[in-house]
């Protein structure tokens, strides 16, 4: 069986922790609820262009910092070029998902994530899954399609979208994991250019269209929020141990279908709710026994 930490005996830190990973997911539920908000009256590739310049620019003192041998040097460059791409795909993909899905329901899609990652790792990471985990594996797929409710009107552009946006988003997963050594802001700064690029090639062929200075304002914070957020869940890791903070990411779920119902209007089905509840259920069991069997194996 699975343990957990009987009450009064959660290490030290982990409330900090706990706190900090509800506040880096809250920055990511409010980013991509403006994400939703802006596409609406901007294109995708302005939204990338901006948040990417909003982005590079706080981080101008970290990589300053960091010099430039330290992007000059960093290695597997390949593997990193690979890593921007399945960024820069999953990110685009997500905007347009939203332009035609709920909030809620695109976060569904993407909280799967995890679960292909575990999916693919036999193969690409060459990790073994016993029998358990695939057993969550499929019952997660099974969420994925019943949060989808497949049907001829169902497979829309917005769905095609949300689900290769998940899969990128597995693949940048898998790819982060191979770089584990390279410092995090040449991992950071690489993601920030590769998407301003992508940007302004999209701006160059659908156009710009000039935002107000609110919408642009919070154009530019999508792109500070989104560093904030990463900081949070960084944060959190930091201090208290992955098995008591990470559970805490899926109540990003729970702030889409908040802020989809005020600010949209948006009430996800049933069918949904329920493929969603057992995306959640599959990844957090996947996770829990993953920590279970790095604790058991032999040091």
């Amino acid at each position: 069986m699975l343990s957990s930490p009987r009450p009064g005996s959660l290490p030290a830190g982990a409330t900090g922790g706990v706190v900090m990973m509800l506040l880096g997911v809250l920055l990511f539920a409010v980013n991509d609820t403006l994400g939703k908000w802006l596409v609406g009256s901007y294109t995708v590739g302005q939204l990338l262009l901006v948040r990417s310049v909003a982005g590079l620019c706080a981080m101008a003192p970290s990589i300053r910092a960091a010099g430039s041998p330290a992007f000059l040097r960093a290695p597997r460059p390949g593997l990193q070029l690979l890593r921007v791409a399945f960024s820069t795909l999953e990110s685009s993909l997500f905007f347009w998902a939203l332009t035609e899905l709920p909030l809620a329901e695109v976060m569904t899609y993407y909280m799967a994530g995890p679960i292909y990652v575990t999916a693919l790792s036999p193969f690409l990471l060459g990790e073994r899954v016993g029998w358990r985990r695939w057993t969550a594996v499929a019952v997660g797929f099974g969420g994925v399609v019943l949060a989808l409710h497949p049907s001829p009107s169902s497979l829309s552009f917005g769905a095609v979208c949300a689900l290769a946006g998940s899969f990128s988003y597995a693949l940048f997963l898998i790819t982060t994991r191979q770089l584990a050594g390279v410092p995090g802001t040449v991992l950071m700064t690489a993601q920030l250019l590769a998407a301003l690029l992508f940007g302004a090639v999209l701006v160059l062929t659908q156009g710009w269209t000039p935002p107000g200075i609110t919408d642009f304002v919070l154009m530019l914070f999508l792109g500070i929020g989104s560093l904030g957020g990463n900081l949070c869940v960084n944060q959190a890791l930091r201090i208290a141990p992955a098995s008591v903070v990470v559970p805490y990411q899926y109540t990003l779920i729970l702030w889409g279908m908040l802020f989809g119902y005020l600010f949209f209007g948006e009430v996800i089905g049933p069918l949904t709710l329920a493929g969603a509840a057992i995306i959640i259920g599959a990844g957090l069991f996947i996770f829990l026994r993953e920590q279970q069997l790095r604790r058991e194996a032999p040091r």
